[in-house]
């Protein structure tokens, strides 16, 4: 009888506290960054341009015909005249809200708005035409919290409230049922609430001056091919039918199951720089990109340029990426289904990189600009022709002797028409 009684108890105390569970709400007050919203009707305004105006913070860059395209994160593009690259112009700004990576094909303009795809006719530079747009093509873009803020917990995001511009501190107070215990973090080591960076495309030597497709550098998310638009979406590549510029048709979403930031195409293939590999693939069909084979290195940021069946992979350390080497590693592509890693090399921290006749240039960071002679691929280290240390470098395009160079502090250009002299031509 005596644990008869003790059994009902325990049933009586358990239904107690089980009971309370749903009633004890406790109220929390804390200091967190809470998101600053723009309404998607606000955001899906026409794109406009205005006179030029002053980049406050340089992102990608982009090669076009004579013009130079410069994008500023998140804000939109700004154009310069760069028909004389020791004067080059600044002409114009296209006012893209969310803009980050962008592509040009003839006269239209291909850019990402946080969560869309928009196409710009952009023949008339003053007076820019949107004539179409993708909605909700991306991911809902997160974007970084400014520098003195990673201490702050990210309060909740209301997706439904619109795009989110930017963070600010605010006290909150909120009811949360005193049994849970929800965390809020953000991520230092990963930089898990940002957008992923990605990235500048191209970096190929060419002297033409008139293209139909614009050039970018190594660092680029999207670039446009035979009619058909290749993006990066984290870890999938979305490809788009632009063959009619005002009526894009959505094609075949890929998974690469990896995160991918850069895209480069050389001939029928295309080379995807993820933080854990570089992956090709066979775009002799260009709506539908087949998997051919895949280079693996440890987890880190991984921009990459080829050039005649070689491939130059960047591999950065102290990042996002997770990284704990920095190396400049050369990949043998001529057999392409069997990519053979040649030789490894060590650098300080390298961003993006671009190869023109051998020619390589190396974006080394604080280290520098690095300019090498690439002929003899197991001792491209010994064939140091130029180190410009005065620049932090980010990324490149080496296009008709003239290298156009993105770093901290603005865009460089060189002409390296004559390699035993090397020179600054003008600057941004």
């Amino acid at each position: 009888m005596k644990n008869q009684k003790l059994f009902f108890l325990m049933i009586i105390l358990a239904g107690f506290f089980t009971g309370c569970k749903d009633t004890f709400i406790e109220k929390r007050t804390y200091d967190a960054n809470v998101p600053e919203y723009m309404s998607y009707d606000e955001m899906r305004k026409p794109v406009k341009s205005s006179a030029a105006t002053e980049i406050d913070v340089q992102g990608k860059i982009y090669i076009k015909d004579n013009y130079l395209y410069i994008n500023e994160k998140y804000k939109g593009i700004h154009v310069f005249d760069n028909s004389n690259p020791a004067n080059p112009l600044n002409i114009t700004t296209l006012w893209i809200p969310g803009n980050v990576d962008f592509a040009i094909v003839d006269h239209y303009l291909y850019a990402d708005s946080y969560v869309d795809l928009v196409v710009i006719d952009i023949s008339d530079l003053e007076a820019p035409r949107e004539v179409a747009r993708l909605q909700d093509i991306f991911p809902y873009t997160i974007p970084e919290l400014p520098e003195g803020n990673y201490s702050y917990p990210i309060s909740s995001i209301d997706q439904s409230k619109g795009v989110i511009t930017g963070w600010k501190v605010q006290t909150i107070t909120e009811e949360i049922d005193g049994y849970e215990h929800p965390v809020y973090f953000y991520d230092m080591g990963l930089n898990s609430f940002a957008k992923m960076e990605s990235n500048i495309s191209g970096g190929g030597g060419g002297n033409s001056v008139t293209q139909t497709v614009g050039i970018g550098g190594s660092l680029a998310r999207f670039i446009i091919n035979n009619g058909q638009f290749y993006g990066l979406n984290q870890t999938d590549m979305q490809v788009i039918d632009v063959a009619t510029p005002e009526n894009p048709t959505i094609g075949t979403k890929i998974a690469l199951q990896r995160i991918a930031e850069t895209v480069f195409i050389e001939g029928n293939y295309l080379f995807i720089g993820t933080q854990t590999g570089m992956l090709v693939y066979d775009i002799s069909n260009p709506s539908s990109p087949a998997y051919v084979s895949e280079y693996n290195h440890f987890q880190s940021c991984d921009p990459v340029v080829v050039q005649d069946g070689y491939a130059y992979v960047t591999e950065r350390a102290g990042n996002r990426c997770g990284n704990w080497q920095n190396l400049m590693e050369v990949i043998d592509i001529n057999v392409i289904t069997n990519p053979q890693l040649v030789q490894s090399y060590s650098m300080t921290e390298p961003w993006g990189l671009g190869i023109d006749n051998n020619k390589l240039f190396v974006c080394d960071g604080a280290a520098g600009l690095k300019i090498y002679d690439a002929t003899d691929k197991l001792r491209i280290d010994q064939h140091l022709l130029k180190t410009f240390t005065d620049v932090t470098a980010h990324d490149v395009i080496p296009m008709g002797n003239v290298l156009i160079l993105l770093a901290a502090d603005g865009i460089y250009q060189y002409d390296y028409s004559n390699l035993n002299n090397i020179t600054l031509i003008s600057q941004i």
